[in-house]
């Protein structure tokens, strides 16, 4: 096994560079409204973000397995098309991080490097209908009702408080979003960690290591980590963006979007649909922020961000079919 795994080690490399990625550029989002409302301190939040999405991503592999084996045929593919796939998801998230503190999806990221390497690798056929079905299922998740989430519960609060007084409402949604911003922690990781772990399996299926696709305990433990390490380390530029220039926000705001995202996104882990936890807080933010008054959102710093998910899945399906086209011809 030892043998089997030194041969493989480069493409394990770049999962956990794309699991540590994931953490740095991602995995801030979840903590972006609670900093941006001085609930917790980023140094807080960040340390509760990187404990919860550890503990988010043990809580399931139903998400982990539809990107290991529901997004390309892993019949007709091999460790080059993951590692292609990974490569693409690095340099797209560091630059546009670097360009601007633009969060991007590392989901979207993900399931477009694999069908670009994929392609690359075996053409069309690759493709596994299945798997997208689920994939074009959170993205309707992730826009619509992250949206109408945020909205929703901002409106039914906004109802349920409106004679209590600005004061003491901050008060009591400062520390009620101690507990929403835990759950949005804790859902991203059940999400968008258990993607890597997916790959991270397919790999070591790919590479001969394991005889089927059946997570094991350390790769949970592994991946889960670097993504711990990776939020640890991240993204004061993502929390910036997200949670500052999108639109201002109080603790009942902050409350309303981490709560409706987390309940999305949660929701989603358990059917086993992956979705990009970006896209829904962002959206969910946007939902809210739109109940004050529609130029309280900032739709300049929206169209950035929208635009940074539109251009994800041609970028990084296109890196990751070129690096594999070169591999291929050079091996």
């Amino acid at each position: 096994m030892a043998e089997q795994i030194w041969s493989i080690g480069p493409v394990l490399v770049l999962i956990l560079m794309a699991e540590f990625v994931n953490g740095w550029t991602d995995a801030p989002n979840a903590i972006a409204t609670v900093v941006s409302t001085r609930v917790l301190s980023p140094y807080q939040a960040l340390l509760m973000a990187s404990v919860l999405n550890i503990l988010g991503a043990f809580s399931g592999t139903a998400v982990a397995a539809t990107i290991g084996k529901g997004i390309v045929d892993p019949s007709v593919i091999n460790t080059t098309t993951v590692g292609a796939a990974m490569i693409g998801i690095v340099l797209w998230s560091t630059a546009a991080y670097y360009m601007g503190g633009i969060p991007t999806s590392e989901s979207h990221a993900l399931v477009a490097g694999l069908a670009g390497a994929g392609l690359a690798t075996a053409g069309p056929s690759v493709l596994l209908w299945e798997g997208w079905r689920k994939v074009f299922i959170g993205l309707l998740f992730s826009t619509f009702l992250g949206f109408l989430g945020g909205l929703g519960i901002m409106l039914l609060l906004y109802r349920i408080f409106y004679h209590s007084r600005p004061g003491r409402l901050r008060i009591f949604f400062g520390r009620m979003q101690l507990v929403s911003a835990a759950f949005m922690a804790f859902s991203h990781g059940s999400n968008d960690g258990q993607k890597f772990i997916g790959v991270f399996t397919l790999a070591l299926v790919l590479g001969g290591i394991l005889p089927e696709f059946n997570v094991p305990f350390w790769v949970i433990l592994l991946c889960a980590g670097t993504m711990g390490i990776g939020t640890a380390l991240g993204g004061w530029k993502i929390i910036r963006t997200m949670g500052i220039r999108l639109t201002k926000l109080e603790p009942i705001h902050g409350f309303s979007a981490e709560t409706a995202a987390a309940l999305v996104i949660e929701g989603a882990s358990r059917l086993g649909i992956p979705l990009s936890t970006t896209h829904t807080i962002g959206t969910s933010i946007i939902g809210v922020g739109s109940i004050q008054r529609f130029s309280a959102v900032r739709w300049g710093v929206a169209s950035e961000i929208v635009a940074a998910w539109v251009l994800t899945f041609p970028i990084c399906g296109s890196i990751a079919y070129v690096v594999a086209k070169i591999i291929f011809y050079l091996s």
